[in-house]
């Protein structure tokens, strides 16, 4: 088959997955409500902003193109090619949203109980009370079709903005919904004027847990998961998700960085406290056992086995 340029491959990837569809498989397009659709094919594969999630397989593109390679396992320039033929007949509908507007976070259907999820989570050692809390909360529930925990990141007006998925199974999926927002990561609203900041929201339930076990107010201080930390020492942006906090709690005065014992985790730490000092108080606090909190909380549950009793 014959190549393209670099031109018309980059107008193919401007091709979203819904104008594709209703464009050149129409019979395969199921609306949901409001600018959400699935597809007939696989009611799993979710299509909002643009972009798509395929749920039972944990994997997403932004593209019309993405979708022909994963999906249909169309061959590179193959899909180039149906997709060019696309775009000659109409040029592809723009779901870039306007006037500032927040993105629509596209999430999976909630299963009508959650009891995978608190065996999964309760099974790494995280106290199923506090688990049941979050439930109550809205900051976690279990996925259909794939019994995914979702965790969920909440504005001021308690609407989901931000969503991760840990699979539960063997396969051990995990990732962001599309149209997340990672200023509103995971987190646990606390009373005080400190704020514990980890890597993930497994991290921080463990860390949570390990409060509980030593006789403490596992939810006083405030805790903050920063959905992953990206780059390098010489980072100087602050994570989306501790800018927003800082943002809008203005009466912090302490910060602890409690993200894993790696030099991914050491250069993110060494980024904010640079970014920060000065400001406020910060230390830095990785896990004394294993990479992170959850290697830390199996640990000492060995402990509790063990017969201990306290574990700080």
């Amino acid at each position: 088959m014959a190549g393209f340029t670099a031109k018309e491959i980059e107008l193919a990837r401007e091709m979203d997955l819904l104008t594709y569809l209703r464009q050149n498989d129409p019979g395969n397009l199921i609306h949901i409500s409001g600018g959400e659709y699935c597809t007939r094919e696989h009611d799993s594969l979710k299509i909002s902003n643009g972009k798509w999630m395929w749920w039972s397989r944990g994997f997403g593109g932004v593209s019309a193109l993405d979708y022909l390679i994963k999906v249909k396992d169309v061959p590179f320039t193959e899909a180039v090619g149906m997709i060019l033929g696309t775009e000659a007949k109409q040029p592809p509908f723009s779901f870039v949203p306007k006037n500032g507007k927040a993105k629509r976070l596209l999430l999976p259907e909630k299963a009508p109980e959650d009891h995978v999820v608190l065996r999964y989570l309760t099974g790494r050692g995280i106290d199923r009370e506090i688990v049941e809390e979050c439930i109550a909360g809205g900051l976690l529930y279990e996925s259909l079709p794939s019994h995914s925990a979702v965790f969920l990141g909440l504005d001021e007006n308690k609407i989901a903005r931000y969503a991760f998925f840990r699979g539960t199974g063997k396969d051990r999926i995990m990732g962001e919904a599309a149209g997340s927002d990672k200023h509103f990561s995971f987190r646990i609203e606390g009373t005080g004027e400190r704020v514990h900041v980890f890597e993930g929201a497994i991290d921080l339930l463990s860390y949570a847990t390990i409060r509980k076990l030593n006789g403490e107010r596992w939810n006083s201080d405030s805790l903050l998961s920063l959905g992953g930390v990206y780059g390098g020492a010489k980072t100087v942006k602050l994570p989306a998700a501790l800018e927003n906090y800082l943002d809008h709690h203005s009466g912090t005065e302490e910060i602890i960085l409690r993200l894993d014992d790696d030099p991914a985790g050491g250069s993110a730490a060494a980024s904010i406290i640079g970014r920060l000092n000065g400001r406020y108080h910060i230390r830095d606090e990785p896990p004394v056992h294993g990479k992170d909190y959850n290697e830390e909380l199996m640990f000492l549950r060995t402990l509790q086995q063990k017969g201990e009793t306290r574990f700080g």
